[in-house]
């Protein structure tokens, strides 16, 4: 199952965007309203929880200086990726792709990928918080 939200343009350099995504524990600024647990595990890894919903413990598995990042499922029973691509504008701004890929059968497929949506769509929304 392949999930990819609109590119959103960030008003920080590719650079910043980097340094920021790949230090786990600023993830909790990207996450919804909604949450219910974040937790930083290690200096690679967190814990997160969705009101309503199974923790998710996600790892930072690729960096690709200044271009991208993939975060994926500690487990392999669920396995997924999400993948964000930086690309840059201009010296001071840069634009952000989300996308989520994952192996699921058809009737987990169905359930999860409007929550995942949504929840990808809150993170590039919450693109604009970057410090």
């Amino acid at each position: 199952m392949h999930i990819e939200v609109a590119k959103k343009i960030v008003e920080k350099s590719d650079k910043e965007v980097f340094d920021f995504l790949i230090d786990i524990k600023n993830f909790e600024v990207l996450m919804p309203e909604n949450i219910d647990k974040f937790e930083v595990l290690d200096e690679n890894t967190f814990k997160f929880a969705l009101k309503g919903m199974p923790e998710i413990v996600l790892r930072l598995k690729e960096q690709h200086e200044y271009d991208k990042i993939v975060l994926g499922a500690a487990s392999d029973k669920l396995p997924f990726t999400l993948t964000a691509n930086i690309t840059p504008v201009t010296g001071k701004q840069s634009e952000v792709g989300l996308s989520f890929e994952g192996e699921f059968n058809a009737m987990m497929a169905m359930m999860i990928k409007s929550p995942i949506t949504n929840f990808m769509e809150t993170l590039s929304r919450n693109m604009d918080k970057i410090a």
